[in-house]
Parts: C-alpha cells; structure tokens; sequence
C-alpha cells in the first residue's frame, strides 16, 4: 500500500462498530479477479485461492529480485448487480462481484504474471481477469461489523441504504465493499470482523 501512515491505514481499516462514519480512501492498486453468482459458491472460492496463490510468489519475488516486502494485507471484495435491491436484501446468487487484495504501489503486471505463473501448476490455467488495477473510491461511508456474517451484514446494508444515506443526503456512487479482517476458518464467529464500505456521493 506505499508509504500510508499508520493513522491513515486505521481510519481506513479499523472504523468503529458502533455508527457509519465518512473517510476519504485514496487510490489504491489491488490484484483482482471478477466473477458473478454467489461469492461463496466454487467461482468465488477459486478466486480467492488464486489471489492469494499469486501474492505469496509475488513477495518472495519481490524480496528476491527487488529487494521489497510487503505484509499482505485482507481480502477484499466489490459487490453489485443489476438490481440494487438484491444487493440490499442480501440475494447472493444474484450478485456480480470482484474479489481483490491491495498491493503495493511498486508492484507490477510482470511481478503478478510472475507470481501467478509459478502458483499454475498447482492450481490449474490462469483466470482470464486476474490483473492489477487502481481503485479510486473516494468519499465513502463504511462501519465495523463483529461477529457472525451473513444475515447481521444484510442488516447493516440495508440501514444504510434505508437510514443512514437518506439521513444525510447522501446517495451510493459505486461498488458495495467489503474487508475482510479474519479468517472465517481461524476466527470464531462472534469474533469475526468485516469493514463494510460504500463509495457516496
């Protein structure tokens, strides 16, 4: 993620449970694969392999060839469909999504290619969207959500689109967006934590 501060990386990553709060998210590069159904389905689990597969030869490349490290950051994903509703009332089957983890801003195609070619023959061909790409959100309003997921999380988007936003006369200008800051397979359900983010206008 470059040089951001401490400070800036906790406002960013670390936003209270407790009520929506505004920051300002700067332009970030990410590695990123697109796909569409539900996220939890066997698309959105092999992205999620691949991301990660791609990042670990990518950091030991890196540090080998570059002389740079980087601590990998969470899964992240952009979440939307053609129907903004089913985004709201939590309709997973329906969601179009991109699944992205950040990378620092001296990482480049080849270095992703790299680290991507080497995780193939473990995992299979390459999927065609996996890239490198910037992500400029901007203004958005995001909160911490604790604990179980699924169903407490529909909650939450659905009190911003239905409170929060109006309240404030804001309208969402963008992708849903989610950080993932646990494991779900390491982290007991009611210690699990997400960001849950929405670019506003």
């Amino acid at each position: 993620m470059g040089e951001r501060d401490a400070k800036q990386l906790k406002e960013l990553y670390l936003p209270t449970d407790k009520e929506f709060v505004l920051v300002d998210v700067p332009e970030m590069q990410f590695a990123m694969i697109d796909g569409e159904g539900d996220p939890d389905s066997g698309a959105g689990a092999r992205a999620v392999r691949w991301l990660f597969a791609a990042i670990y030869p990518m950091k030991r490349i890196a540090k080998e060839k570059m002389g740079k490290h980087f601590v990998e950051p969470p899964l992240e994903g952009l979440f939307w469909a053609d129907d903004m509703q089913d985004l709201v009332d939590g309709n997973r089957d329906r969601l179009k999504w991109r699944m992205m983890i950040v990378t620092p801003d001296w990482a480049t195609e080849e270095l992703l290619t790299e680290g991507a070619s080497a995780a193939a023959p473990r995992l299979g061909p390459i999927p065609e969207s996996l890239r490198l790409e910037n992500l400029h959100e901007g203004k958005s309003a995001q909160i911490m959500h604790i604990g179980p997921y699924r169903e407490e999380a529909a909650a939450l988007a659905a009190r911003l689109h239905h409170e929060y936003l109006p309240a404030n006369d804001l309208t969402a200008h963008g992708h849903h967006h989610e950080i993932y800051l646990t494991d779900p397979n390491r982290v007991a359900p009611d210690k699990q934590r997400t960001v849950m983010r929405q670019p506003v206008k």
